[in-house]
């Protein structure tokens, strides 16, 4: 008899034991009642240049009665999204968050959560789906001051301008000349290089020769957008020359200086022409006095001068 009881007490925990095992694994397998949780943007800025609010998406298998709302990083709710109210089965809902509280302040910078209760389940479900609201914006830097000088001609020499930058975060680098940004780039890598081809404008034509004022900046994941700074001034120049009138001796001699990226320019003077390397030209002045033009053409650029024989 005594051997009898302890068998059936075994028995007893072993049947216990399988129907619990039962029960856990019928949970496991149980459906959870939300289904096709999305939240498209998971981080934004409240004022910033990109989504300025987060969406959270998904739909009920069954009739239901819920509430909803956000919480913080503590627990604490913030905001209702959605007060009491039942759906049928099959509801899809859009829950939206501007990242304002229920006292209409905006939330500080932080990682919040969706919250959704089911009344009838007497279930909270806490979605696995967490928000962030970022308002800083990010820091990129970049060697400064910069005096680039640009040829933009399709002749392969001082086209374009580059200039490496680093950002704090993951962000786009954004580069402006006289404050149109014609740079902003598709990779969101903390570090890069900016490119400026020294064209402007749909379609991009290059642009005349001057001073250009260049400025950079940059836009996080949320929107969030830096201050553009001044950091370079590009030159822009095809053919320029260093004197536009000369007056000379009659058939007394004089220098010019030529400024281009080609190597070789060619000139002419009254009836007179000839090829000389770019750089310091040097002629010799008509022996009869008068107003003269002297032409300077270095590929497709061409500039001339005024040269007073007297």
């Amino acid at each position: 008899m005594s051997r009898v009881l302890p068998t059936a007490i075994v028995f007893a925990l072993l049947a216990a034991t399988a129907a619990a095992f039962v029960v856990t694994e019928g949970a496991k397998l149980e459906k959870s009642p939300i289904a096709g949780t999305q939240v498209p943007y998971k981080v934004f800025s409240p004022s910033g240049k990109g989504p300025t609010s987060a969406y959270v998406r998904f739909r009920l298998r069954k009739a239901e009665q819920i509430e909803a709302w956000i919480q913080d990083s503590q627990g604490h709710r913030v905001r209702t999204l959605q007060p009491r109210k039942s759906f049928r089965a099959g509801a899809q809902l859009q829950l939206v968050w501007d990242g304002f509280s229920d006292d209409g302040l905006v939330e500080p910078d932080g990682t919040y959560t969706p919250v959704v209760k089911l009344l009838r389940s007497h279930r909270t479900i806490v979605l696995p789906n967490p928000i962030q609201i970022d308002t800083k914006p990010p820091v990129i830097s970049v060697r400064h001051p910069l005096y680039p000088l640009l040829s933009p001609d399709g002749d392969g020499r001082r086209d374009s301008f580059a200039i490496p930058y680093r950002i704090n975060e993951r962000a786009q680098a954004i580069l402006s000349v006289r404050g149109r940004q014609v740079v902003l780039t598709h990779s969101r890598q903390p570090s890069g290089e900016l490119r400026w081809n020294g064209k402007l404008g749909t379609p991009p034509k290059p642009v005349l020769p001057g001073r250009y004022l260049l400025t950079v900046s940059a836009r996080d994941v949320a929107g969030n957008q830096a201050k553009p700074f001044p950091f370079a001034i590009a030159q822009v120049r095809y053919l320029s020359l260093a004197r536009k009138r000369i007056v000379v001796r009659p058939g007394g001699r004089f220098a010019l200086r030529v400024s281009t990226d080609y190597p070789t320019v060619e000139w002419t003077l009254h009836g007179r022409s000839g090829v000389q390397r770019t750089g310091t030209l040097r002629f010799r002045a008509p022996k009869r006095a008068g107003v003269y033009r002297l032409y300077i053409v270095a590929g497709r650029h061409s500039a001339k001068c005024t040269v007073v024989v007297a």
